[in-house]
């Protein structure tokens, strides 16, 4: 038999004829420690080997080691969660920080009880923040033990046993058709009314407003493709260009030819700014500060609202924008569908779920248009009756 390597473990037979293996596996420490295994057949242990060694190799410390949830988070965000979208991995972060850690953080692992999860439900909501934010504690939390139920550390999701607390359904107020005109009015004059305007037009995310390229904008043919987004993760990671939030947002939308005339003004006065000076657009953005550089989310914040004072409009938050662009499509009567794709929504229940609150107009219009086309129908009968 052919000597085994160096981390491949170690297998013999006792002389009661059980056979015992062997191997260096990993502590939530970091640290390694000897293990042993043992079986009725050497293919047994074997095995049992395998999948202690191919653990280490992933990172995975032994199953019934003394993780706590201190320290299962840490080795989670570095590796099970490394899949994540680099906003979604910073927002984790920072709900363990904030709130899983301070309460749960000292308990094992593996004695994680319902009445913990309820306990840190409690913690949360007495800091005073919104269900919202108790309800993504709840799953951050849960989404953890998902992945340590995969790694066979625990045998169990108390995550899943808890309900999060129910939010309540707020009512969103996007502008109306005539509070657009009023606010577009006031903001035509703004280095950023071109961005402003497709926010309410086309209905296009912050982040993907922020990090549109002008390889993205086909003026010709009024089409903008959304590939990219900006957002910014805070002090530790600054801005990050990344992929849109989903496999449907990465998607192509017609733009009305108003904002396609905005967007080639938008375009000649971006360049006349930063003519004649060492200054240049290098990440070929279509919306950047006079410095040619990316435009920070708080600073697009702070000019949104100066223009809303200015235009004397109800206070909407940005995003709103989008919600404004959807419900004046609704009310014009265009299909859930059609704005389901335009605005890169995953799944037709997102959008008729968020818009609930317009599709009253839409179903009116609906039965207006059945009672025009029983009129003719009635009507059609009725003269081929008489002509008959």
């Amino acid at each position: 038999m052919s000597k085994r390597a160096n981390g491949e473990g170690s297998v013999y037979q006792r002389k009661d004829g059980r056979w015992v293996g062997s191997s260096y596996v990993l502590r939530p420490d970091g640290a390694r420690v000897r293990k042993e295994v043992y079986g009725r057949t050497r293919a047994e242990v074997n095995a049992k080997l395998r999948e202690l060694i191919a653990n280490t190799e992933r990172g995975v410390p032994m199953a019934g080691s003394s993780w706590t949830v201190d320290t299962y988070s840490t080795h989670w965000l570095t590796n099970g969660a490394a899949t994540l979208r680099p906003a979604t991995l910073s927002n984790y972060g920072w709900v363990l920080r904030k709130y899983i850690i301070p309460s749960l953080g000292d308990v094992r692992l593996e004695r994680l009880t319902p009445a913990h999860v309820r306990k840190l439900h409690l913690a949360v909501q007495a800091t005073g923040v919104s269900a919202r934010t108790t309800q993504l504690t709840h799953a951050v939390l849960r989404s953890m033990l998902s992945e340590a139920m995969r790694e066979e550390i625990v045998s169990r999701n108390v995550g899943t046993l808890v309900r999060p607390p129910r939010l309540e359904k707020s009512e969103r107020r996007p502008w109306s058709g005539e509070e657009v005109a009023q606010f577009r009015t006031i903001s035509v004059g703004h280095r950023l009314h071109s961005l402003f305007e497709l926010a309410y037009s086309v209905g296009l995310r912050r982040g993907e407003l922020l990090g549109l390229r002008w390889s993205d904008v086909d003026l010709d043919a009024r089409l903008l493709h959304i590939r990219q987004t900006m957002q910014r993760l805070g002090s530790d990671h600054g801005r990050v260009f990344g992929p849109p939030k989903s496999a449907r947002s990465r998607r192509s939308v017609p733009i009305p030819e108003s904002a396609a005339r905005s967007l080639e003004l938008h375009r000649a006065s971006q360049t006349a700014e930063l003519q004649g000076t060492d200054r240049t657009n290098a990440l070929d953005l279509v919306f950047t500060t006079s410095l040619g550089t990316p435009i920070e989310p708080s600073n697009l914040r702070r000019d949104f609202e100066a223009l809303i004072l200015a235009a004397g409009v109800p206070r909407i938050r940005f995003h709103d924008l989008r919600h404004t662009c959807a419900s004046l499509l609704f009310e014009r009567g265009v299909p859930p569908r059609v704005v389901m794709d335009l605005l890169g929504h995953s799944t037709l229940s997102i959008t008729t779920d968020l818009y609930a609150h317009v599709m009253p107009t839409t179903l009116a219009n609906a039965a207006s248009a059945m009672d025009e086309l029983l009129t003719e129908v009635a009507a059609t009968v009725r003269s081929e009756e008489h002509d008959g």
